[in-house]
């Protein structure tokens, strides 16, 4: 079984390893934006760590009462998404393993131990952090007390939600895509921070960004992809990244110019970036 410690300091090094990486229209130390800056990242891993990394707490209970610490640190949204990739794998990896599939297994058993009352906790969460373009919908709405298990609820929302999916998909896209991208250019560069940043291109360029598509749309979320297939093609192909430098920053500038945050896509990087943390 892992060290609680040990687990605090692989939970905050993926935190700040997220933000190490240039992520085009998302905050990183290359470049603040949306009115947030690295400092409010920051503050929100040191704030948000200990709670997500209380063992005697419940999943509901270590999200919503990280949402708030978070709240009470920097005044605002900021890391929503990650809180509720994070928690469930820092569960299942306190329950110990020894490889991918265990960890893996470890999920699928927290994620199917779930009660109502950590649906109530999340929801909770979710009105608190206010995610943009949030709206209401018909069926399993947050801004009301959930009616339905916290599996159903995100079941009712994983075709306009890509956070929502990895809780009734057992993070597939976690596992099979971030956490591959950044083992094999991990692998190729010698750089998890740049394998990172392929890792957050190669999410651009395959998933509609549900934050994108809340906000503006999915004609814009489908053009952002497209574009981001382009960027991730050239990024990729080159055998020193920092020399793609230049095609990060203006890609970056181009997306913020427009207030454009691919804020979901990030946090499945930052996910995939603890799951490959805990298992290398």
């Amino acid at each position: 079984m892992i060290d609680r410690k040990a687990l605090e300091k692989i939970v905050m090094a993926s935190f700040f390893g997220e933000l190490e990486a240039f992520k085009p229209g998302n905050v990183s130390f290359y470049a603040n934006g949306h009115n947030m800056t690295v400092d409010d990242f920051q503050k929100s891993a040191e704030a948000s760590v200990p709670i997500l990394c209380e063992i005697n707490s419940s999943l509901g209970q270590r999200i919503l009462n990280s949402v708030c610490a978070t709240k009470e640190v920097v005044g605002c949204n900021t890391n929503l998404g990650m809180l509720l990739l994070f928690a469930p794998l820092i569960m299942a990896a306190e329950a110990g393993f020894r490889d991918r599939s265990e960890l893996q297994k470890n999920l699928e058993n927290t994620l199917s131990s779930i009660v109502k009352t950590d649906a109530e906790q999340i929801f909770e969460a979710i009105v608190i952090a206010s995610p943009g373009g949030l709206g209401r919908v018909n069926e399993h709405d947050v801004n009301k007390a959930p009616d339905c298990t916290l599996y159903e609820a995100m079941d009712s929302a994983r075709n306009r939600d890509s956070i929502a999916l990895q809780y009734v998909n057992n993070f597939n896209e976690i596992f099979n895509i971030g956490l591959v991208e950044i083992k094999n250019f991990d692998k190729r560069w010698n750089s998890v921070k740049w394998a990172t940043v392929s890792c957050y291109l190669n999410f651009m360029s395959l998933l509609l960004d549900s934050h994108l598509a809340r906000k503006f749309g999915k004609e814009v979320a489908e053009d952002i992809r497209i574009k981001s297939k382009v960027i991730a093609k050239n990024f990729n192909s080159s055998s020193v990244p920092e020399s793609s430098i230049e095609i990060l920053q203006s890609y970056d500038l181009e997306l913020k110019e427009k207030n454009y945050n691919p804020g979901t896509n990030a946090d499945l990087t930052a996910a995939s970036l603890l799951v490959y943390n805990l298992i290398s």
